[in-house]
């Protein structure tokens, strides 16, 4: 349930613009992606944005999701905007809201709101792979680590039991964004499926096979995964076939109305599909 979301700080900076006439924009974005509350400010604006995230909650549980929905955005607005997690958790809690409303669509910009909030604090596999075969190194006040890693060699037993904590609330915070991704992309999923048509469809298989991948998948939620990742690649190819049939009449149609001052019709040409890539060609009939 999304009143089990917990609330956790994180290190991203605000992400607006501001007037600067004396910088260009490059310096301007510079200055602002620095700019963050002051620490008892930042800790205030969450801790009410919480309570307000507990009622709303509450709505939700109450099956008040219009006022829910009302409610998270009001959340949003007392949160700090670069805690990209606390912002995630809000967003996949809305989207939640949606799915019950049958609003399809906005189910699936939030829970892709919070899924691209979530990869600002830990990137996803793909991402981390590419990361890594680059050999780069993770930015100073990247979320996932600190600026110094110490050793552990039994010399300094304090900042070795400072970097144990470290490591371990990095670890609960790859946990909690891991659960929340999955939240997010189970939400997007299904509502891209009731949204149906080739493009929803294949992009609810990829969320599907996404999850697929996942280790912290509760059982029911796999076997929806399961489920639906045999049901889809029928479902994608007739979504495919319906929609090219409807583009290609649209295309005769238009094609007859250029060609009728000549004397010609679309039925002077014959298009054949090749079995193998599902594309056309074309052969003049006289």
């Amino acid at each position: 349930m999304a009143g089990s979301d917990s609330i956790a700080g994180s290190d991203k900076k605000i992400d607006t613009a501001v007037d600067n006439p004396t910088n260009d924009a490059s310096d301007e974005e510079d200055v602002f992606h620095d700019a963050r509350f002051p620490a008892e400010e930042e800790a205030r604006l969450l801790e009410e944005s919480h309570s307000i995230k507990l009622e709303a909650n509450q709505l939700f549980t109450s099956a008040c999701y219009d006022q829910a929905i009302s409610c998270y955005d009001r959340a949003l607005a007392s949160c700090p905007n670069y805690l990209d997690y606390e912002v995630a958790v809000l967003r996949s809690n809305i989207s939640a809201c949606y799915l019950k409303l049958k609003d399809w669509k906005a189910a699936v910009d939030s829970a892709t709101a919070s899924i691209e909030c979530l990869d600002k604090v830990v990137p996803p596999p793909a991402q981390q792979t590419a990361d890594h075969s680059k050999d780069e190194l993770p930015a100073a006040g990247h979320q996932d680590g600190g600026d110094t890693v110490v050793e552990i060699t039994g010399d300094d037993e304090e900042a070795e039991k400072e970097e144990l904590e470290r490591l371990k609330r990095l670890d609960e915070r790859r946990r909690d964004v891991l659960r929340i991704r999955a939240k997010a992309l189970m939400r997007r999923a299904r509502a891209k499926t009731q949204l149906g048509g080739w493009g929803n469809l294949q992009g609810a298989e990829e969320d599907y096979k996404a999850l697929a991948d996942m280790e912290n998948l509760p059982p029911e939620d796999r076997r929806i995964v399961q489920t639906s990742l045999r049901e889809l690649p029928q479902k994608i190819k007739e979504a495919r076939e319906m929609e090219m049939g409807e583009m290609m009449g649209k295309l005769k149609e238009l094609g007859n109305g250029i060609l009728k001052p000549f004397g010609l019709s679309t039925e002077n040409f014959k298009f054949v599909q090749d079995p193998k890539t599902g594309g056309y060609s074309m052969n003049f009939q006289s």
